[in-house]
C-alpha cells in the first residue's frame, strides 16, 4: 500500500513543474491531489487498522460474502482460464490494442485549454489608424442597440481609445465593448448570436473573447488572438509586404478566422537626415544635431515644480512658429563649437516623408504581427496548416517568421510534462523493484501501466476527439492508478505463494486474481462515482478544467481495470517465476 501510494504521487510531480500558464491552472490541482493521496495513507495505516480492531474483532459467526461479489465471481470465473492457456494471443491482444491507441492519439485534435464559458465578454473595434473618435461613437453606439437586443444580454459598457499614459494606449480608432449575459439563459446560442451581431459591421477589425480568454492571450503573446505569425526583419516596407504575402497563405488554411495584419497606416512625418561632411566642417555630430533639434521641436525635460500635492514638469521647448512648418525646422539654430549659430539646413536635409503610424521593435529588431483566431476546427490542426503554409513563403536575407500562441505554450508544456513523466516512470519501476525486490514482477507490474493510455484515448474520441492539456493531466493521472491495481494484483499472487503455500501456476494465478476481483472493483467504482458527475454534467461552467480531465481518467480506469483482471494474470502466469531464494536471485 506505501508503495502504490508513493507511485501515485511520483506520477503526479511533473505537474508541479509546469511553467507559465499551464502551471498556474494546474498546480494547486496537483498539490491537492497529492495531499489527499498522503492523508488517505496515514488514515489507511492508522486509523483503518484501529478501527477494525474496535469493530470487527470478537465475531464468531462467519458470514457470507456479498450477493453480488458472489455473483461476479460465478461470472469471472469460467472466463479466466481460457485466457491463462493462451498467454500469447493475450499478449498479441494487449499489442493490437496499443497499436490502435498509438494510431488514434496520432489523430486527435489538440487544444491549450477549454473554451472557459464566462458570462462576461469584452469586444474590440478596430478602425485604421486615424479614424475620428465621432466615428467611432456612432459605431459604438449601434453596437449597444443591437447587442442590448439579444435576448440574454444584461448590460453593455464601452471606452473608445485610451489616455495618454494609460496602461494599454490606443489611438481613438479603438473602442472596447463590455457585455454580461444572464446566467440563465442559453449559453452557446446566446454567444453565437453575439458573434452575428459583432461580426456583421464590415471594414473593421472585431473579435468575441471572454475575460479570461482575452488575458491569457495577451500574456502568451501580448496579442489579442489564438495564433500569431511574428515577422522579424530590418526594414518596415519589407515587413509589411511580407505580411502580406503570409497574410494570403493563412488565409487558405480552413478554419482561420479574423485574420488580420497589424494595423499600420502611412502618416507625415519630418525626417532630419545629417549631412556628414556639412556638419564636419561646422565641428558638429550627429548627437549635438539630434539633441538641439529635439529640444526645440520636441521638447527637453530640465527639472520639476512641486506645488502642494502637484508635480509639475519643466520643459524648455521651441516658440511655436520654430514648429509651424518644414521651413521654420530648417531655420532652427543650432549652436556650434566654434560659439556661433548656424541653421539646421545648413548641416542636413529636412523633408515631410511618409512614415508608419507605429514601429514595434523586439530583440533590437523591428516587428509585425499577423494574427487569426479558430473556429470549427481544433487549434491543433490549423497550427500545423498555418505554420507549414508561412514556411513556403520565401523570406529575404535578415528576416523570419516566428510562430507565438496557445499552440505553442500547449506543446512547451505538453513537451515539459512527457519528458518529466518519463523520469517519474524510471522512478515508478525503482519503487516497484525496491517493494518486489524481483526484476519479473516489476516489468510485469510496469507493463501495466499503459493500459489505462487505452481507454483514455477512446475517451477522448467518444466526447469530440479534441485532446487539450487538462486531458493530458489525466493521462498523467491515471498511469498511478492503474499501477496501484497492478501492484495490488501481484503482491496477492506472490503472498499466496511465499505465505499461503499454494504452488506457483496456473491454479495459482486464477485463485488469487478471483480473490482480488472484488478490491479491483470497488477500488475503480469509487473513484469513477466520484468523478461520475463530472462527466456526466459534461462541460458546464465552472468544470471547464476537470472535465476533460475526468474523462480521461473514466476512460483510463474502465480499460485498466479490465487488462489487469483479464490480461496481467495470464501473462504473470507465463512470464512470472516462482518466489523463492533460488527464483529471485
Amino acid at each position: 500500500m506505501v508503495y502504490a501510494s508513493l507511485i501515485v504521487v511520483a506520477v503526479f510531480l511533473p505537474v508541479f513543474f509546469l511553467d507559465g500558464l499551464a502551471g498556474s491552472f494546474f498546480r494547486p490541482l496537483a498539490l491537492a491531489y497529492v495531499v489527499a493521496i498522503l492523508a488517505s495513507l496515514v488514515v489507511a495505516l492508522t486509523v483503518t487498522p484501529a478501527l477494525s480492531y474496535m469493530l470487527l474483532t470478537g465475531r464468531t459467526r462467519h458470514r457470507e460474502e456479498a450477493p453480488l461479489a458472489r455473483l461476479l465471481k460465478r461470472l469471472y470465473r469460467p472466463l479466466l482460464p481460457p485466457l491463462v492457456a493462451r498467454p500469447y494471443l493475450c499478449l498479441a491482444a494487449l499489442a493490437v490494442a496499443f497499436g490502435l491507441s498509438g494510431v488514434a492519439a496520432s489523430r486527435l485534435g489538440q487544444e491549450f485549454l477549454p473554451e472557459f464559458q464566462e458570462t462576461d465578454f469584452l469586444m474590440h473595434f478596430v478602425e485604421k489608424p486615424g479614424t475620428s473618435i465621432e466615428a467611432m461613437d456612432r459605431v459604438t453606439i449601434q453596437a449597444s442597440k443591437d447587442l442590448r437586443a439579444v435576448p440574454g444580454v444584461r448590460n453593455f459598457g464601452s471606452h473608445v481609445g485610451r489616455a495618454e499614459v494609460a496602461d494599454e494606449p490606443v489611438g481613438p480608432n479603438f473602442t472596447e465593448l463590455w457585455i454580461s449575459i444572464d446566467p440563465d439563459a442559453d449559453y452557446q446560442t446566446t454567444v453565437k448570436e453575439i458573434e452575428n451581431v459583432v461580426y456583421a459591421y464590415p471594414g473593421l477589425y472585431r473579435d468575441v473573447l471572454t475575460y479570461l480568454r482575452e488575458r491569457i492571450k495577451e500574456v502568451l503573446t501580448g496579442a489579442g488572438a489564438t495564433i500569431v505569425v511574428r515577422l522579424y526583419g530590418p526594414e518596415q516596407e519589407v515587413l509589411r509586404a511580407k505580411a502580406k504575402e503570409v497574410e494570403a497563405a493563412m488565409a487558405a488554411v480552413p478554419g482561420v478566422t479574423n485574420l488580420k495584419v497589424e494595423a499600420q497606416v502611412l502618416i507625415p512625418q519630418i525626417e532630419v537626415r545629417l549631412r556628414p561632411e556639412a556638419a564636419e566642417w561646422y565641428g558638429l555630430t550627429a548627437g549635438h544635431v539630434r539633441r538641439a533639434t529635439t529640444t526645440l521641436v520636441k521638447g527637453l525635460k530640465v527639472g520639476e515644480v512641486f506645488e502642494g500635492q502637484k508635480r509639475f514638469d519643466v520643459v524648455v521647448w521651441g516658440v511655436p512658429s520654430a514648429r509651424a512648418d518644414v521651413a521654420a525646422v530648417r531655420a532652427l539654430p543650432i549652436d556650434t563649437p566654434a560659439g556661433v549659430q548656424v541653421r539646421l539646413g545648413d548641416v542636413a536635409e529636412v523633408a515631410v516623408v511618409p512614415a508608419a503610424n507605429e514601429v514595434r521593435r523586439e530583440n533590437a529588431s523591428r516587428r509585425l504581427d499577423v494574427t487569426c483566431n479558430v473556429k470549427d476546427r481544433d487549434l491543433g490542426s490549423v497550427a500545423r496548416e498555418v505554420e507549414a503554409a508561412v514556411r513556403a513563403v520565401p523570406f529575404p536575407r535578415e528576416y523570419h517568421p516566428e510562430f507565438l500562441g496557445e499552440y505553442q505554450a500547449r506543446q512547451e508544456s505538453a513537451r515539459r510534462l512527457y519528458a518529466l513523466a518519463g523520469l517519474s516512470v524510471v522512478g515508478i519501476v525503482l519503487l516497484l523493484f525496491v517493494g518486489f525486490g524481483a526484476w519479473r514482477p516489476t516489468l510485469l507490474v510496469a507493463l501495466t501501466i499503459p493500459f489505462a493510455l487505452v481507454g483514455g484515448v477512446a475517451a477522448v474520441l467518444l466526447t469530440g476527439g479534441v485532446l487539450s492539456l487538462g486531458g493530458v493531466v489525466g493521462f498523467v493521472t491515471v498511469l498511478g492508478i492503474a499501477a496501484r491495481n497492478g501492484i495490488m494484483l501481484v503482491s496477492h499472487f506472490r503472498h499466496l505463494e511465499a505465505e499461503e503455500g499454494v504452488p506457483f501456476g496456473p491454479g495459482l494465478v486464477v485463485r488469487g486474481a478471483e480473490e482480488r476481483l472484488a478490491p479491483i472493483l470497488m477500488t475503480a467504482l469509487a473513484t469513477g462515482l466520484a468523478l461520475l458527475p463530472l462527466a456526466v454534467t459534461g462541460n458546464k461552467p465552472g468544470q471547464e478544467i476537470e472535465y476533460p480531465l475526468a474523462v480521461v481518467i473514466l476512460g483510463g480506469l474502465v480499460t485498466s481495470t479490465l487488462l489487469n483482471l483479464f490480461l496481467l494474470p495470464p501473462l504473470y502466469a507465463k512470464f512470472g517465476r516462482p518466489v523463492g531464494p533460488k527464483a529471485e536471485a
